[in-house]
């Protein structure tokens, strides 16, 4: 399952994408290099080994989405690309298990200077975070799961 959408508008590259394999950091900077950025700010969310809110270790996290998920990521991307200013967005979120270690989410966005860059991409991951219709089932060491965020 790998639903990407690519779109390349005189305003700004814009690529999002619901995965089921593994997220690239590098491969999202490298969609949105762009001669005029002076800055590209990225995020690389990561699953760990605990949440603050469970008492056992974790060791896996799933992830499953709405089949709307990948249409919503486009629009939420999209939404964020339109500022003035930003030059070029990606962003993908990964489904399926993940292990300790593994990427969750990248947000990468290019603009000529770091202050939009850094607003616009940590901007973007909230929204994601609040409005992306994808639940998050923690795996614990002692076998328990638990659902996350509902």
């Amino acid at each position: 399952m790998s639903h990407a959408a690519l779109d390349r508008s005189p305003q700004a590259a814009v690529r999002s994408a619901i995965r089921v394999h593994a997220l690239d950091p590098a491969e999202h900077v490298h969609a949105i290099t762009h001669p005029a950025a002076g800055a590209v700010a990225t995020f690389v969310g990561q699953v760990r080994d605990h949440d603050p809110a469970v008492s056992g270790e974790v060791v896996a996290l799933e992830y499953s989405a709405h089949p709307d998920a990948p249409q919503i990521l486009h629009r939420l991307a999209h939404a964020a690309a339109a500022q003035d200013g930003v030059l070029g967005l990606a962003v993908s979120h990964r489904v399926g298990r993940l292990a300790v270690g593994d990427v969750a989410v990248v947000a990468a966005v290019a603009t000529a200077h770091r202050a939009l860059a850094f607003r616009v991409c940590a901007d973007l991951v909230e929204t994601v975070k609040a409005e992306l219709p994808v639940w998050k089932r923690e795996i614990l060491a002692d076998g328990n799961a638990l659902w996350v965020g509902l």
